[in-house]
């Protein structure tokens, strides 16, 4: 089974491109769902998250309080370590088994969607790597827009990953997302046909 790894800072369209790829029947594993899955209540992992925390991190459900957990983490890079120890392990050892059942059900090609494919060193688990793109005017824009963020909230959160220009330079493919809809389906076409083509990628 070919394995793409689908990947872009915050805010760039990367689950947009997910959701275009899953219209169109390609499975993808998506790595922001599987890490609600390894805190969701009553899992080690969140366990381990409040014994790192403490308890004011849940919400009163008893579930994660993710915005509070967003604020402690992306403005103290110390914490956002300490929880990336926590989580990264756990979403790891879930996206292989959940990649593993994609082959086991004979599916030729799998797509795993992850910010941090480059943070993590993880390029090379993968036959190829497609990154989405945009400009920090953009990120910023959508972040603001999408999450109810402050401009200063939202630069925390793109200057918590590696810069898109590092990543474009380790990227197999660059798909940039800064126009309309249509014309992101169809350089992601033009891009896919040219992916999954015969041969290596």
């Amino acid at each position: 089974m070919k394995r793409i790894a689908l990947t872009g800072g915050i805010a760039s369209g990367k689950s947009t491109v997910a959701g275009l790829l899953t219209d169109c029947g390609v499975p993808v594993v998506d790595a922001d769902r599987l890490a609600r899955q390894v805190v969701a209540p009553g899992s080690e992992g969140l366990a381990a998250v409040v014994a790192a925390f403490g308890p004011d991190v849940l919400d009163a459900g008893g579930g994660l309080d993710r915005a509070k957990m967003g604020r402690m983490v992306f403005s103290d890079s110390q914490n956002r370590k300490k929880l990336e120890s926590i989580l990264h392990p756990r979403i790891a050892a879930a996206g292989v088994a959940a990649m593993r059942e994609l082959e086991e059900a004979g599916h030729p090609l799998s797509v795993y969607e992850a910010a941090l494919i480059f943070e993590n060193g993880l390029e090379d688990a993968f036959d190829a790597t497609l990154l989405v793109t945009a400009s920090k005017e953009h990120q910023m824009h959508r972040l603001q827009a999408r999450d109810g963020l402050t401009e200063s909230e939202a630069l925390q959160r793109i200057e918590a990953q590696m810069p898109l220009r590092e990543k474009e330079q380790k990227a197999a493919y660059v798909l940039r997302n800064e126009g309309s809809l249509q014309q992101l389906e169809q350089d992601l076409k033009a891009i896919w046909n040219e992916l999954t083509a015969p041969g290596p990628a």
